[in-house]
Protein backbone atom coordinates (compact mmCIF):
# COMPACT_ATOMS: atom_id res chain seq x y z
CA UNK A 1 0.00 0.00 0.00
CA UNK A 2 2.81 2.42 0.91
CA UNK A 3 4.49 1.78 -2.42
CA UNK A 4 1.24 2.58 -4.28
CA UNK A 5 0.81 5.85 -2.40
CA UNK A 6 4.45 6.72 -2.97
CA UNK A 7 4.16 6.04 -6.71
CA UNK A 8 1.07 8.25 -6.90
CA UNK A 9 2.87 11.04 -5.05
CA UNK A 10 5.75 10.86 -7.53
CA UNK A 11 3.29 11.19 -10.41
CA UNK A 12 1.66 14.23 -8.81
CA UNK A 13 5.11 15.63 -8.09
CA UNK A 14 6.06 15.36 -11.77
CA UNK A 15 2.86 17.14 -12.83
CA UNK A 16 3.36 20.12 -10.51
CA UNK A 17 4.66 23.43 -11.85
CA UNK A 18 8.41 23.83 -11.34
CA UNK A 19 7.92 26.65 -8.84
CA UNK A 20 6.22 24.35 -6.32
CA UNK A 21 7.99 21.03 -6.90
CA UNK A 22 10.33 21.65 -3.99
CA UNK A 23 7.37 21.04 -1.69
CA UNK A 24 7.17 17.25 -2.06
CA UNK A 25 9.13 14.45 -0.40
CA UNK A 26 8.28 10.76 -0.38
CA UNK A 27 4.54 10.45 0.15
CA UNK A 28 4.51 13.38 2.60
CA UNK A 29 4.41 16.92 1.15
CA UNK A 30 6.70 19.39 2.88
CA UNK A 31 7.26 23.10 2.70
CA UNK A 32 10.89 23.96 2.09
CA UNK A 33 12.23 26.12 4.91
CA UNK A 34 15.38 27.19 3.09
CA UNK A 35 15.17 30.51 1.30
CA UNK A 36 18.61 30.30 -0.27
CA UNK A 37 22.10 28.97 0.35
CA UNK A 38 22.68 27.71 3.87
CA UNK A 39 26.37 27.99 4.66
CA UNK A 40 28.17 28.13 7.98
CA UNK A 41 31.70 29.33 8.62
CA UNK A 42 34.29 26.93 7.23
CA UNK A 43 35.35 24.16 9.59
CA UNK A 44 38.28 21.80 9.12
CA UNK A 45 35.75 19.10 8.16
CA UNK A 46 34.11 21.22 5.48
CA UNK A 47 37.49 22.43 4.24
CA UNK A 48 38.72 18.83 3.86
CA UNK A 49 35.56 17.79 2.00
CA UNK A 50 36.01 20.68 -0.43
CA UNK A 51 39.74 20.00 -0.82
CA UNK A 52 39.22 16.34 -1.71
CA UNK A 53 36.12 16.65 -3.89
CA UNK A 54 35.74 17.26 -7.60
CA UNK A 55 32.67 18.00 -9.77
CA UNK A 56 30.03 15.30 -9.45
CA UNK A 57 28.29 13.20 -12.07
CA UNK A 58 25.22 11.06 -12.67
CA UNK A 59 24.45 7.39 -12.12
CA UNK A 60 21.07 5.88 -12.89
CA UNK A 61 20.11 4.52 -9.48
CA UNK A 62 18.97 5.93 -6.15
CA UNK A 63 21.52 3.76 -4.27
CA UNK A 64 19.87 4.48 -0.90
CA UNK A 65 20.65 0.96 0.28
CA UNK A 66 22.99 -1.64 -1.16
CA UNK A 67 21.95 -4.24 -3.73
CA UNK A 68 24.77 -6.58 -2.59
CA UNK A 69 23.36 -9.17 -0.22
CA UNK A 70 26.77 -10.88 -0.36
CA UNK A 71 28.53 -7.89 1.20
CA UNK A 72 29.47 -9.75 4.42
CA UNK A 73 31.03 -12.73 2.64
CA UNK A 74 34.53 -11.21 2.70
CA UNK A 75 34.62 -10.55 6.44
CA UNK A 76 36.05 -13.91 7.50
CA UNK A 77 38.89 -13.69 5.00
CA UNK A 78 39.60 -10.12 6.12
CA UNK A 79 39.81 -11.28 9.74
CA UNK A 80 42.24 -14.03 8.79
CA UNK A 81 44.36 -11.58 6.81
CA UNK A 82 44.23 -9.17 9.79
CA UNK A 83 42.95 -6.25 7.76
CA UNK A 84 42.67 -3.56 10.41
CA UNK A 85 43.31 0.10 11.17
CA UNK A 86 44.72 2.48 8.59
CA UNK A 87 42.41 4.34 6.22
CA UNK A 88 39.20 3.04 4.70
CA UNK A 89 37.90 4.18 1.30
CA UNK A 90 34.47 3.15 0.06
CA UNK A 91 31.65 3.97 -2.32
CA UNK A 92 27.91 4.07 -1.74
CA UNK A 93 25.72 4.19 1.40
CA UNK A 94 25.88 2.45 4.77
CA UNK A 95 27.17 -1.00 3.82
CA UNK A 96 30.47 0.80 4.33
CA UNK A 97 29.70 1.12 8.04
CA UNK A 98 29.77 -2.65 8.50
CA UNK A 99 33.22 -2.84 6.92
CA UNK A 100 34.34 0.16 8.99
CA UNK A 101 33.04 -1.41 12.21
CA UNK A 102 35.06 -4.57 11.56
CA UNK A 103 38.26 -2.95 10.22
CA UNK A 104 38.30 -0.14 12.83
CA UNK A 105 40.18 2.36 10.64
CA UNK A 106 41.61 5.64 11.91
CA UNK A 107 39.73 7.53 9.18
CA UNK A 108 37.23 6.69 6.43
CA UNK A 109 36.48 8.40 3.12
CA UNK A 110 33.10 7.91 1.40
CA UNK A 111 33.85 8.74 -2.25
CA UNK A 112 31.09 8.63 -4.84
CA UNK A 113 30.32 10.15 -8.23
CA UNK A 114 26.93 11.42 -7.02
CA UNK A 115 26.59 14.45 -4.77
CA UNK A 116 23.45 12.77 -3.43
CA UNK A 117 25.73 10.23 -1.75
CA UNK A 118 27.50 13.04 0.13
CA UNK A 119 24.12 14.41 1.19
CA UNK A 120 22.98 10.96 2.33
CA UNK A 121 26.09 10.63 4.49
CA UNK A 122 25.34 14.05 5.99
CA UNK A 123 21.90 12.66 6.89
CA UNK A 124 23.58 9.67 8.54
CA UNK A 125 26.09 11.92 10.32
CA UNK A 126 23.32 14.11 11.73
CA UNK A 127 21.34 11.08 12.93
CA UNK A 128 24.42 9.54 14.57
CA UNK A 129 25.01 12.82 16.40
CA UNK A 130 21.36 12.90 17.53
CA UNK A 131 21.14 9.23 18.61
CA UNK A 132 22.32 7.57 21.78
CA UNK A 133 22.14 4.02 20.50
CA UNK A 134 21.04 1.77 17.61
CA UNK A 135 17.39 1.76 18.62
CA UNK A 136 17.15 5.53 18.66
CA UNK A 137 19.03 5.87 15.38
CA UNK A 138 16.72 3.48 13.52
CA UNK A 139 13.67 5.10 15.09
CA UNK A 140 14.76 8.56 13.90
CA UNK A 141 15.78 7.30 10.46
CA UNK A 142 12.47 5.49 9.95
CA UNK A 143 10.22 8.09 11.67
CA UNK A 144 9.15 5.76 14.47
CA UNK A 145 8.73 6.69 18.15
CA UNK A 146 11.93 6.30 20.17
CA UNK A 147 11.36 3.35 22.51
CA UNK A 148 10.96 3.95 26.22
CA UNK A 149 13.72 2.95 28.70
CA UNK A 150 16.13 3.65 25.87
CA UNK A 151 19.31 2.70 27.75
CA UNK A 152 18.01 -0.85 28.18
CA UNK A 153 18.03 -1.26 24.40
CA UNK A 154 21.84 -1.22 24.38
CA UNK A 155 21.72 -4.85 25.49
CA UNK A 156 18.95 -6.01 23.19
CA UNK A 157 19.50 -8.15 20.12
CA UNK A 158 18.95 -6.89 16.61
CA UNK A 159 15.88 -9.14 16.24
CA UNK A 160 14.24 -7.32 19.15
CA UNK A 161 15.04 -3.92 17.65
CA UNK A 162 13.65 -4.99 14.27
CA UNK A 163 10.52 -6.37 15.95
CA UNK A 164 9.99 -3.03 17.71
CA UNK A 165 10.34 -1.08 14.45
CA UNK A 166 7.86 -3.46 12.80
CA UNK A 167 5.38 -2.97 15.64
CA UNK A 168 4.93 0.79 15.16
CA UNK A 169 3.94 2.66 11.98
CA UNK A 170 5.82 5.74 10.75
CA UNK A 171 4.50 9.04 12.07
CA UNK A 172 4.38 12.16 9.96
CA UNK A 173 4.98 14.49 12.91
CA UNK A 174 8.11 12.56 13.90
CA UNK A 175 9.46 12.80 10.36
CA UNK A 176 8.75 16.55 10.27
CA UNK A 177 10.49 17.28 13.58
CA UNK A 178 13.47 15.07 12.79
CA UNK A 179 13.79 16.56 9.30
CA UNK A 180 14.11 20.05 10.77
CA UNK A 181 16.68 18.88 13.33
CA UNK A 182 18.66 17.06 10.62
CA UNK A 183 18.70 20.17 8.40
CA UNK A 184 20.03 22.25 11.29
CA UNK A 185 22.69 19.67 12.12
CA UNK A 186 23.73 19.23 8.48
CA UNK A 187 24.11 22.98 8.02
CA UNK A 188 26.27 23.17 11.15
CA UNK A 189 28.97 20.98 9.59
CA UNK A 190 30.08 23.92 7.46
CA UNK A 191 29.53 22.36 4.02
CA UNK A 192 27.59 24.88 1.88
CA UNK A 193 24.06 23.55 1.38
CA UNK A 194 21.46 25.28 -0.78
CA UNK A 195 17.71 24.75 -0.79
CA UNK A 196 17.97 21.90 -3.30
CA UNK A 197 20.53 20.09 -1.11
CA UNK A 198 18.28 20.34 1.94
CA UNK A 199 15.33 19.16 -0.13
CA UNK A 200 17.39 16.17 -1.30
CA UNK A 201 18.34 15.25 2.27
CA UNK A 202 14.66 15.48 3.21
CA UNK A 203 13.64 13.38 0.20
CA UNK A 204 16.15 10.65 1.08
CA UNK A 205 14.99 10.67 4.69
CA UNK A 206 11.38 10.52 3.47
CA UNK A 207 12.10 7.39 1.45
CA UNK A 208 13.44 5.65 4.57
CA UNK A 209 10.42 6.82 6.57
CA UNK A 210 7.78 5.68 4.10
CA UNK A 211 9.39 2.40 2.98
CA UNK A 212 10.94 1.53 6.33
CA UNK A 213 12.78 -1.76 6.54
CA UNK A 214 11.32 -2.80 3.17
CA UNK A 215 13.33 -0.13 1.32
CA UNK A 216 15.24 -1.53 -1.69
CA UNK A 217 17.81 -0.30 -4.14
CA UNK A 218 16.06 1.09 -7.22
CA UNK A 219 17.30 1.70 -10.75
CA UNK A 220 16.06 4.91 -12.31
CA UNK A 221 16.06 4.28 -16.07
CA UNK A 222 15.99 0.49 -16.18
CA UNK A 223 13.82 -2.12 -14.51
CA UNK A 224 14.63 -2.82 -10.87
CA UNK A 225 15.23 -6.46 -9.98
CA UNK A 226 12.99 -8.33 -7.59
CA UNK A 227 16.00 -10.05 -6.08
CA UNK A 228 17.50 -6.84 -4.71
CA UNK A 229 17.62 -7.17 -0.91
CA UNK A 230 15.56 -5.04 1.44
CA UNK A 231 17.06 -2.88 4.18
CA UNK A 232 15.79 -5.50 6.63
CA UNK A 233 17.56 -8.34 4.79
CA UNK A 234 20.81 -6.37 4.65
CA UNK A 235 20.71 -5.79 8.41
CA UNK A 236 19.90 -9.43 9.23
CA UNK A 237 22.30 -10.99 6.70
CA UNK A 238 25.01 -13.41 7.87
CA UNK A 239 28.65 -13.85 6.90
CA UNK A 240 30.04 -17.14 5.60
CA UNK A 241 30.69 -18.30 9.18
CA UNK A 242 26.97 -17.95 9.90
CA UNK A 243 27.31 -14.87 12.12
CA UNK A 244 25.21 -11.72 11.83
CA UNK A 245 27.82 -9.02 11.25
CA UNK A 246 25.97 -5.86 10.21
CA UNK A 247 26.98 -2.85 12.29
CA UNK A 248 23.44 -2.65 13.72
CA UNK A 249 23.84 -6.11 15.29
CA UNK A 250 26.42 -4.94 17.84
CA UNK A 251 26.02 -1.84 20.01
CA UNK A 252 29.82 -1.71 20.22
CA UNK A 253 30.13 -1.63 16.42
CA UNK A 254 27.46 1.06 16.18
CA UNK A 255 29.19 3.17 18.82
CA UNK A 256 32.53 2.88 16.98
CA UNK A 257 30.98 4.28 13.80
CA UNK A 258 29.26 6.97 15.88
CA UNK A 259 32.61 7.93 17.43
CA UNK A 260 34.24 8.37 14.02
CA UNK A 261 31.38 10.62 12.95
CA UNK A 262 31.71 12.65 16.15
CA UNK A 263 35.39 13.24 15.37
CA UNK A 264 34.62 14.17 11.73
CA UNK A 265 36.61 11.14 10.61
CA UNK A 266 34.04 9.78 8.15
CA UNK A 267 34.61 12.17 5.26
CA UNK A 268 32.14 12.28 2.33
CA UNK A 269 33.84 13.07 -0.97
CA UNK A 270 32.28 13.79 -4.36
CA UNK A 271 34.47 12.23 -7.01
CA UNK A 272 34.97 9.80 -9.86
CA UNK A 273 37.30 6.92 -8.96
CA UNK A 274 38.81 7.34 -12.44
CA UNK A 275 38.94 11.13 -12.17
CA UNK A 276 42.08 13.22 -12.06
CA UNK A 277 41.66 14.60 -8.54
CA UNK A 278 39.51 13.01 -5.82
CA UNK A 279 41.05 9.55 -5.28
CA UNK A 280 44.60 10.88 -5.61
CA UNK A 281 43.79 13.71 -3.19
CA UNK A 282 42.44 11.17 -0.70
CA UNK A 283 45.71 9.24 -1.06
CA UNK A 284 47.74 12.38 -0.35
CA UNK A 285 45.65 13.09 2.73
CA UNK A 286 46.25 9.55 3.98
CA UNK A 287 50.00 9.95 3.48
CA UNK A 288 49.94 13.29 5.34
CA UNK A 289 48.32 11.49 8.29
CA UNK A 290 51.04 8.85 8.32
CA UNK A 291 48.57 6.09 7.45
CA UNK A 292 48.08 3.56 4.65
CA UNK A 293 44.97 2.17 3.00
CA UNK A 294 43.65 -0.90 4.78
CA UNK A 295 40.49 -1.30 2.66
CA UNK A 296 39.29 0.01 -0.69
CA UNK A 297 35.67 -0.96 -1.37
CA UNK A 298 34.58 -0.29 -4.95
CA UNK A 299 31.37 -2.34 -5.32
CA UNK A 300 31.04 -3.02 -9.08
CA UNK A 301 32.22 0.43 -10.20
CA UNK A 302 35.05 -1.17 -12.18
CA UNK A 303 32.50 -2.82 -14.49
CA UNK A 304 31.29 0.63 -15.59
CA UNK A 305 34.84 2.01 -15.79
CA UNK A 306 35.83 -0.86 -18.09
CA UNK A 307 32.75 -0.25 -20.23
CA UNK A 308 33.52 3.49 -20.45
CA UNK A 309 37.21 2.96 -21.20
CA UNK A 310 38.41 4.69 -18.01
CA UNK A 311 39.57 1.68 -15.98
CA UNK A 312 43.24 2.45 -16.67
CA UNK A 313 42.83 5.91 -15.16
CA UNK A 314 41.33 4.32 -12.05
CA UNK A 315 44.11 1.73 -11.80
CA UNK A 316 46.71 4.47 -12.17
CA UNK A 317 45.00 6.29 -9.29
CA UNK A 318 45.11 3.13 -7.17
CA UNK A 319 48.86 2.84 -7.81
CA UNK A 320 49.35 6.15 -5.99
CA UNK A 321 47.57 5.01 -2.80
CA UNK A 322 49.79 4.17 0.20
CA UNK A 323 49.44 0.47 0.99
CA UNK A 324 51.09 -2.58 2.54
CA UNK A 325 50.83 -6.35 2.18
CA UNK A 326 47.51 -6.43 4.09
CA UNK A 327 45.78 -3.68 2.10
CA UNK A 328 42.79 -5.10 0.23
CA UNK A 329 40.24 -4.17 -2.41
CA UNK A 330 36.64 -5.40 -2.08
CA UNK A 331 34.63 -5.61 -5.27
CA UNK A 332 31.22 -7.00 -6.22
CA UNK A 333 30.44 -9.12 -9.24
CA UNK A 334 26.82 -9.51 -10.32
CA UNK A 335 25.78 -12.89 -11.65
CA UNK A 336 23.21 -12.93 -14.42
CA UNK A 337 21.86 -15.46 -16.91
CA UNK A 338 24.37 -14.40 -19.57
CA UNK A 339 27.42 -13.76 -17.38
CA UNK A 340 30.31 -15.85 -16.16
CA UNK A 341 29.56 -17.95 -13.07
CA UNK A 342 32.22 -16.86 -10.62
CA UNK A 343 33.85 -19.75 -8.69
CA UNK A 344 33.22 -17.92 -5.41
CA UNK A 345 29.51 -17.44 -6.10
CA UNK A 346 27.31 -18.61 -3.23
CA UNK A 347 24.03 -20.23 -4.37
CA UNK A 348 21.01 -18.08 -3.66
CA UNK A 349 22.87 -14.77 -4.12
CA UNK A 350 22.72 -12.46 -7.11
CA UNK A 351 26.03 -10.81 -6.21
CA UNK A 352 29.45 -12.26 -5.47
CA UNK A 353 31.90 -10.48 -3.19
CA UNK A 354 35.55 -10.61 -4.23
CA UNK A 355 38.63 -9.84 -2.14
CA UNK A 356 42.11 -9.13 -3.48
CA UNK A 357 45.24 -7.51 -2.09
CA UNK A 358 45.91 -4.05 -3.50
CA UNK A 359 49.52 -5.02 -4.14
CA UNK A 360 48.56 -7.97 -6.37
CA UNK A 361 46.13 -5.76 -8.27
CA UNK A 362 48.77 -3.10 -8.90
CA UNK A 363 51.36 -5.71 -9.90
CA UNK A 364 49.01 -7.47 -12.32
CA UNK A 365 47.81 -4.18 -13.82
CA UNK A 366 51.39 -2.99 -14.33
CA UNK A 367 52.09 -6.20 -16.29
CA UNK A 368 49.05 -5.53 -18.49
CA UNK A 369 47.05 -8.38 -16.98
CA UNK A 370 43.56 -6.88 -17.02
CA UNK A 371 42.46 -6.61 -20.65
CA UNK A 372 38.89 -7.69 -19.75
CA UNK A 373 36.52 -7.42 -16.83
CA UNK A 374 36.56 -11.20 -16.48
CA UNK A 375 40.33 -11.07 -15.95
CA UNK A 376 39.82 -8.45 -13.27
CA UNK A 377 37.28 -10.43 -11.22
CA UNK A 378 39.11 -13.76 -11.42
CA UNK A 379 42.86 -13.13 -11.15
CA UNK A 380 44.37 -13.26 -7.65
CA UNK A 381 41.03 -13.38 -5.83
CA UNK A 382 41.61 -14.47 -2.24
CA UNK A 383 39.73 -17.54 -0.98
CA UNK A 384 36.80 -16.54 1.24
CA UNK A 385 36.49 -19.81 3.17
Amino acid sequence: MLRSVFALSLLLFALQPACVRSEAVGEWPIVSEAGGTVAQADSSFATLVAKLSEPGGYFDSDNLVSNELSYEHVLGAMRRLKVTGGAYIGVGPDQNYTYIAKVRPKIAYMIDLRRDNLLQHLLYKALFDMSRNRAEYLALLLARPVPTSLASWDRRGIDQIIAYIDSVPPRRELYDSTRVAVATKAASYGIPLDAHDLETIGRIHGRFATSGLDLQYESLNRPSRRNYPTFRELILERDLDGSQSNYFVSEDDFQFVKSLHAKNLIVPVVGNLAGSHALRAVGRDIVARGERVSTLYVSNVEFYLMREGTFEAFADNVKTLPRNERSVIIRSYFNGPYTYGHPQWVPGYFSTQILQTLESMVTEYTKGGYPTYLDLVTKHSLPLR
